[in-house]
């Protein structure tokens, strides 16, 4: 098909995976793992491959300028492609949601009413940068029994190219439709527009990239959006710690990678502790090249740190996703005063509280707005991976259908389903 004539392209694309999509919701199990079990091996198997493709997208993107955290995503290194394979292998052995039946309750006319849980048919998936969520992608779409349009970041066509490849191998291997999973590959930015106003095709978008790609798809998206604008996720030191723990999850939760999503961005420390934490908190962040934005307080604690950069904290500070090594600091009297500064400034992503004091720890986990909410771990933790799911879609902060991490269950809809014995209603 001829991706130059855009229209008639999007159409063929959006027409295959409406008539995969049927296929793939009465797919059986065994066919669905053996896909997932094949695409695990091809990934294995075809490294230098990968890394060839790889190397010609970051060669690129660097002559392009891409540099930081947008380039750290676009590597597809041997660990990546570890436990992309891993996740493959975890979601085979996960059971299958698809037709599990929920809630079934008899009632007193004799019929039984439940609900059946199902594909949602086909899903959009626009992303940038990072090459492995075509394979995190796909794998929950096959799992699922959805089909899924996928759409990657111009900088890195290559990469996903060679691994769609590998997917459509290991559909066709399970007796599956290829269709199930396609990729769209024009670099075409009106590619995207199509998509997002298909509604006869798509069911849903999926965008995982930065605020402004998720904002215009909100925006001019005729589908259904499960998204998530930013990450500004807050770790807060309540007055009850232990402070050895404090200091060790405070600082893997800012500095063991700065550009993901769930990267704490904001630190708030209660004034008991705030003489006593914020010093030696201080002292890691500046042996690692952190710059602490923070209130008055909070500066004024911090200022014997030998080769700390600070700068003081502005309104926007506290609002801030930064993917980089800057992190915003302040100094709240109670718990109250933390829980309406998250509420108010945080992204309603992930927010933790660290503390030995069980009933501020149970108001942190009710009170706080937010898709996941932590007591006593690294805000890092806030991925489908780490929660079991094999691997995730994205993260949504919306209300309604997913929330958090969106792994297969939020990949399913469900739908009524009545047995009866011939009853009629009178």
């Amino acid at each position: 098909m001829d991706v130059h004539d855009l229209s008639a392209y999007m159409a063929h694309v959006g027409a295959a995976a409406r008539s995969a999509s049927t296929r793939m919701a009465a797919a059986s199990t065994a066919a669905k793992n053996e896909a997932l079990v094949a695409l695990a091996r091809l990934l294995r198997d075809n490294g230098p491959a990968l890394a060839e493709a790889n190397a010609r997208d970051l060669t690129a993107a660097a002559a392009g300028g891409l540099d930081g955290p947008m380039l750290d995503r676009l590597k597809l290194g041997d660990k990546v492609i570890a436990t992309v394979a891993e996740g493959c292998e975890q979601i085979a052995a996960m059971p299958d949601p698809i037709g599990e039946i929920l809630n079934l309750r008899r009632r007193p006319s004799g019929i039984a009413v439940g609900q059946m849980r199902v594909p949602l048919g086909v899903f959009g998936m626009i992303y940038e940068s990072r090459p492995n969520v075509t394979i995190e992608a796909a794998s929950l779409a096959i799992k699922s029994g959805n089909a899924a349009i996928l759409r990657g970041g111009s900088e890195a066509l290559h990469s996903n190219v060679a691994l769609w490849k590998l997917v459509q191998a290991a559909l066709l291997e399970a007796g599956l439709p290829a269709e199930a999973v396609q990729l769209i590959e024009t670099t075409d930015r009106a590619a995207v527009g199509k998509l997002i106003t298909m509604p006869e095709s798509v069911d849903v978008i999926i965008p995982r990239g930065g605020k402004g790609l998720i904002e215009r798809i909100s925006a001019e998206s005729r589908v259904p959006v499960i998204k998530h604008l930013d990450g500004n996720c807050h770790t807060y030191v309540d007055a009850e710690v232990d402070l050895d723990m404090a200091l060790l999850v405070t600082e893997n939760a800012k500095t063991q990678k700065y550009s993901p999503c769930n990267a704490t961005e904001s630190l708030l420390v209660h004034a008991a502790q705030a003489a006593t934490f914020l010093p030696r908190i201080a002292a890691v962040f500046a042996a690692k090249g952190v710059e602490v934005r923070g209130c008055a307080r909070t500066l004024a604690a911090i200022a014997g740190v030998a080769g700390l950069k600070t700068a003081v904290a502005t309104e926007q500070d506290w609002a801030e996703e930064y993917l980089a090594p800057v992190i915003s600091a302040k100094v709240v009297d109670t718990l109250d005063e933390a829980i309406a500064h998250i509420n108010r400034h945080g992204s309603h992503h992930t927010d933790a509280i660290l503390t030995t004091h069980h009933p501020n720890a149970m108001r942190f986990l009710r009170e706080v707005d937010s898709a996941s909410v932590m007591v006593n771990a690294s805000t890092r933790f806030a991925d489908g991976f780490e929660y079991g799911l094999g691997a995730e879609i994205g993260i949504s902060t919306d209300k309604f259908h997913a929330r958090g991490p969106v792994g297969l269950d939020g990949l399913t809809s469900l739908k009524y389903v009545v047995l009866g014995q011939g009853e009629i209603r009178t």
